[in-house]
């Protein structure tokens, strides 16, 4: 791989991983509600979870889904359908009266296997695959340089968004404003899925 198309790799993993999407309003809501040290295996499952995601399209999906385009269909339904329930956890994370944080963060299997139904993380697996992994390696080091290069960009990047989460609960001194912030990425998390329905 030149410097050239390392660097193009480096950057779209940066940029595609640090920018808005399902994994970090999550991130954000799981930062407020439980603390950074609490959400850490929420955002190693992310990493190491879209990593070997990005391996396996590398590796098998993309030609399944060249044989097979219904199952593309049949990913966005199930993508959509487990993130308004996940948009429905978060809006009620805090109960109206509530004291404390109801509920637990996700585990790191559990933030690992959401990359499999989070259209984002297949938008930046197939994209990644397609135009940055390096042909001259055959297809499996090929794959692997691309997961290595977004394991390595992306857990600084989401740590950035439990980090935020944090400081957003510093600002939310009582349950109501807690309440109110986890509609709130409820709401965008549920718009996050525009793309998708277009597509």
């Amino acid at each position: 791989m030149s410097p050239e198309i390392l660097l193009a790799l480096i950057t779209f993993a940066f940029v595609s991983s640090i920018t808005p999407g399902p994994n970090n309003l999550m991130l954000m809501a799981s930062g407020a509600n439980y603390g950074f040290r609490r959400t850490i295996p929420h955002m190693l499952g992310i990493s190491l979870g879209h990593a070997f995601m990005v391996t396996m399209v590398g590796l098998i999906l993309l030609r399944v889904f060249e044989l097979y385009p219904v199952l593309n269909t049949v990913l966005k339904v199930l993508s959509a359908a487990y993130m308004l329930w996940l948009a429905w956890k978060i809006a009620t994370a805090v109960a109206p009266e509530a004291k404390a944080v109801t509920g637990k963060p996700f585990t790191f299997l559990q933030a690992a296997a959401f990359q499999w139904v989070n259209p984002k993380a297949w938008y930046m697996a197939i994209t990644a695959i397609t135009a940055y992994a390096p042909q001259d390696r055959g297809v499996f080091m090929g794959a692997l340089i691309v997961a290595l290069v977004f394991a390595a960009t992306n857990f600084p990047s989401v740590s950035v968004w439990a980090w935020l989460g944090v400081q957003v609960r510093r600002l939310l001194g009582t349950p109501q404003r807690l309440r109110v912030f986890n509609i709130t990425m409820a709401v965008l998390l549920v718009a996050s899925l525009y793309p998708l329905l277009l597509g």
